[in-house]
C-alpha cells in the first residue's frame, strides 16, 4: 500500500502529521538512504525508513494509555533540561508512544499516549473541533461581564478565541474555581484567556479530553484503555 511519508511515520506512532513533517524538513528522516521530501510517496511493503538512524516500521497493534500528568511534569517524550516526562510514569516494554494533547509544564491533568498517529491527528487538529474541559482555580472573581467575554470569545495576540463554555465552581477565600470547555488549541490558551480579563491562573487541570475523562485516576497514574475501531 503506498502512502504519503508523513502518514506513514504517524501510523508508525512516531509523532503526529504535522510534527512529522517538522521532522522530515530537518532532515532527521531517511526513505531507502537519501533524506525523505515533505509531500513524497512510498511503497509501506518495500520501504526502509529511519528517523535519527532508528529503523522505523509500521505498528500492528495499537495501544493507549491515560495518564493523570502531575504538576512540573513535561508532557514529551524526553527532555534535554532533564526534566521529568509524562513517559517517566508509564511501564516500561512498551512500543514507541507519542503523548496527544500535550499540557505545560505547570500544568496537570488527562494526557493521552498512544502510537495510533490517526487518533493524534484527529485530537489535535483543529478541525475536529475536539472538546477540552479544564479545572482552574484563578486570581479574583470573575463578574458576569467576565463569563461573557469568555463565553463569546477573548481577544488575544493570535485571534480570538471560540466560545467557551465557563462555569463557576466555587469561591474559596480571594479565588475562584471554574470549569472551562474550550475547542481549540491555541498555545497556552485558557491561562492566556483569563490573563487578558485580569485573573491570574493559579492552577490548572485538564479533566477531559474528548470523549475520556480524568475521573479518579491519581496524579502520577495510568490506566491503559481499549478503543473500539469503527469500520
Amino acid at each position: 500500500m503506498s502512502m504519503r511519508i508523513h502518514k506513514y511515520l504517524a501510523h508508525a506512532g512516531v509523532a503526529s502529521r504535522r510534527h512529522s513533517e517538522e521532522l522530515i524538513k530537518s532532515g532527521k528522516v531517511m526513505v531507502n538512504g537519501e533524506l525523505a521530501k515533505i509531500g513524497q510517496v512510498i511503497d509501506e511493503n518495500t520501504v526502509n525508513v529511519t528517523v535519527s538512524g532508528k529503523p522505523v516500521k509500521l505498528n500492528t497493534q495499537y495501544v493507549y494509555y491515560l495518564l493523570n500528568k502531575p504538576h512540573a511534569v513535561v508532557s514529551t517524550v524526553s527532555d534535554p533540561e532533564g526534566r521529568s516526562t509524562v513517559m517517566d510514569f508509564l511501564p516500561e516494554g512498551l512500543p514507541r508512544l507519542y503523548p496527544v494533547g500535550r499540557l505545560d509544564y505547570n500544568s496537570e491533568g488527562l494526557v493521552l499516549l498512544t502510537n495510533d498517529g490517526n487518533l493524534a491527528q484527529k485530537l489535535t487538529h483543529p478541525k475536529y473541533q475536539i472538546a477540552k474541559t479544564y479545572r482552574v482555580l484563578v486570581h479574583g472573581h470573575p463578574t458576569v461581564v467576565t463569563l461573557d467575554i469568555l463565553r463569546r470569545g477573548v481577544h488575544l495576540s493570535d485571534g480570538v478565541t471560540a466560545p467557551a463554555q465557563v462555569a463557576v465552581i466555587k469561591v474559596e477565600g480571594a479565588n475562584t474555581w471554574l470549569d472551562i470547555t474550550i475547542h481549540e488549541g491555541k498555545n497556552h490558551q485558557v491561562r492566556r484567556m483569563f490573563e487578558a480579563l485580569h485573573h491570574t491562573v493559579l492552577r490548572l487541570t485538564r479533566t477531559r479530553l474528548g470523549e475520556w475523562e480524568l475521573g479518579d485516576l491519581a496524579a502520577g497514574q495510568y490506566k491503559q484503555i481499549t478503543i473500539k475501531k469503527k469500520e
